[in-house]
């Protein structure tokens, strides 16, 4: 029997901190109580995240295992040592007894949608943040639900959401943030915008044995490490910190998985110098990131991460703004707990090493994601009607800035989707009707997803796919931003529930409703399907990096360069860039780059 196979998770940069905050609340969010359902080979096993530990007044924590690296100026007012194992009681006398002059620093204030909460719960902290919950016991789910309510109902919610640490319910171990002093979050100076000076930092022996001790910290008291989680911001420094990161995670665990998440935000208007730092920090962070990972995945609801930007992503039944860091993470997050779903179930045979090995062969360490976040399904469809419903286009969005994938040559994929119940998994015709599709003849859950993707990608070579009965379940601070379209459970509806306030309509929704009528119930759990995949679309996405960077004269941009990456090495990185891109060229395909025609 298998261990615990635990995984160590490091976020580093502030919008790594975003998704990772809404991550650790949807984990929370899915802790069990129930005994019964604890011992199900279907459930999540939160020790492969979590680690048990005791105050120091002999309260059990579960605290996730966890490394944050970001600026001053991030934490709002989350302290870093966290406040579980502080010994309150303790009150040490000064020493000196000559004149004493106190400074001061002001607090940040608490984030008052959290203060709610966290109130409603019953539940107080000096972080401001939540009382810890364990797996093994906590409040009940009707209360907390009843808690996220109340704080849902606050008005202009969104604008207190300032940095991740406003929106994180999850509690901390102290040894979990490693703030970075020299450089500052907020403000136009002392900035860490180059992939240079993230490379500089790990340098510095500092901060790179401080790294060392909180890694050796968590790695020393697992039975049986599986590897690496690194979610890193891909568009500033943290690139830089990111690959130092990953190659002292390759040197010291050999042989241990290494998953790293390139993250991104929505960009708003381009600015020609911050577009240029922006592509030049990706390509980079792309090329070292993938090299010292068992595989790279891009994350972002951008629609491209040229230096032409596209609009964002569209989500059916997702009202998100764009611009709030605070929306699009909690999509990304939600995509990301449902793809790394394999590695964590109760009974799993398969560790993060076994599912990138599925996905990276032959060079190809870079993959892509897709979700739907819900999945469009009815409250009593089955599956295979579902599925049937979406022939003509894919059910999922593209969130890896690559574009639209459907024609386009998969060469493997791990899918995983959640939410459907045992008995809607099948379809059940009644005796003597003959199947209405292939997807209708299947016998599990399971064979109907595969024969799906078969349909929609036949040349697949290797195709995984995991089914999950619970759903996502949602907490606040969890944004609310679904289409009334949505019942509580994400199901969809065939018209919006009727409220009192007014918020926009989906635009598939008929004209003839009046949006004054209708507002989105909260939503307190929703069905997801999410994959990740080694596609072909990467050789155009990658390739038109190396072109846009091929074509400019980079030397104009001597700011970049002085902060550490040597003209020569970018060179060399641009020529791993393209040797990447033709990894995912489809064999036999008459395209042929402006490179290879000369």
């Amino acid at each position: 029997m298998w261990g615990p196979r635990e995984v160590v998770t490091l976020q580093l940069g502030h919008y790594a901190g975003s998704v990772g905050a809404h991550w650790w609340g949807l984990q929370e969010a899915s802790f069990c109580t129930d005994p019964v359902d604890k011992k199900s080979n279907e459930g999540i096993r939160h020790d492969v995240l979590f680690r048990a530990g005791e105050t120091l007044q002999g309260q059990e924590t579960y605290t996730p295992r966890l490394i944050v690296m970001d600026l001053k100026g991030s934490l709002s007012s989350l302290k870093q040592e966290g406040c579980l194992y502080q010994d309150t009681k303790t009150n040490t006398p000064v020493a000196w007894k000559g004149k004493l002059t106190a400074h001061q620093e002001e607090t940040s204030p608490k984030n008052p949608f959290l203060k709610d909460l966290n109130r409603s719960q019953g539940g107080t902290s000096p972080s401001g943040n939540f009382a810890p919950r364990t797996p093994h016991g906590g409040k009940d789910r009707t209360l907390l639900l009843e808690g996220q309510d109340k704080a849902s109902k606050e008005p202009n919610m969104e604008s207190t959401m300032h940095v991740w640490s406003d929106f994180l319910r999850t509690h901390l171990h102290p040894r979990s943030i490693l703030t970075i002093h020299q450089y500052n979050h907020e403000g136009e100076s002392s900035r860490l915008e180059a992939f240079g000076q993230g490379e500089k930092l790990l340098q510095d022996p500092t901060y790179l044995e401080e790294l060392e001790d909180r890694l050796h910290f968590y790695v020393e008291e697992c039975d049986y490490l599986q590897g690496f989680q690194v979610l890193c911001d891909l568009h500033n420094g943290f690139s830089g910190v990111g690959a130092k990161v990953t190659e002292l995670l390759q040197d010291e665990y050999t042989g241990k998985g290494i998953l790293t998440w390139g993250l991104t935000p929505v960009h708003s208007v381009p600015n020609p110098q911050l577009s240029f730092y922006r592509l030049m920090n990706t390509v980079l962070g792309l090329v070292h990131l993938s090299s010292h990972s068992s595989l790279f995945c891009p994350l972002s609801l951008n629609g491209r991460l040229g230096l032409r930007p596209e609009p964002p992503v569209a989500l059916p039944y997702v009202h998100y703004d764009a611009s709030l860091d605070y929306h699009t993470s909690a999509i990304l997050a939600t995509a990301l707990d449902t793809c790394t779903v394999p590695y964590r179930l109760q009974a799993s045979t398969i560790s993060m090493a076994h599912l990138a090995e599925a996905l990276n062969f032959s060079g190809r360490k870079v993959a892509t994601a897709v979700t739907a976040v819900p999945f469009p399904v009815a409250p009593s469809q089955s599956l295979p009607d579902a599925l049937c419903a979406h022939q003509s286009g894919l059910p999922w969005s593209p969130l890896s800035s690559c574009g639209e994938q459907r024609g386009i040559r998969c060469f493997a994929q791990s899918a995983v989707l959640r939410g459907i119940a045992k008995e809607h998994l099948v379809s059940k015709p009644p005796p003597g009707c003959e199947p209405k599709s292939v997807l209708h003849m299947s016998e599990t859950g399971e064979e109907v997803l595969a024969r799906y993707l078969y349909t929609v990608s036949p040349t697949t070579l290797s195709s995984t796919v995991h089914l999950l009965q619970s759903p996502c379940q949602l907490l606040a601070p969890y944004p609310q931003y679904f289409s009334p379209l949505l019942d509580k459970q994400g199901f969809l509806l065939d018209a919006p529930a009727r409220a009192s306030a007014t918020l926009p309509l989906n635009r598939k929704t008929p004209a003839s409703i009046s949006i004054s009528s209708f507002h989105p119930p909260d939503v307190e759990s929703i069905p997801v399907i999410a994959a990740l995949q080694s596609s072909a679309v990467l050789h155009g996405t990658l390739g038109a990096f190396y072109k846009e960077l091929r074509h400019l004269d980079v030397r104009r941009w001597a700011s970049f360069f002085s902060a550490g990456v040597e003209l020569d090495d970018f060179q060399e990185a641009l020529e791993e860039l393209r040797t990447l891109s033709q990894c995912y060229r489809e064999s036999g395909s008459e395209e042929e780059s402006e490179e290879e025609v000369d």
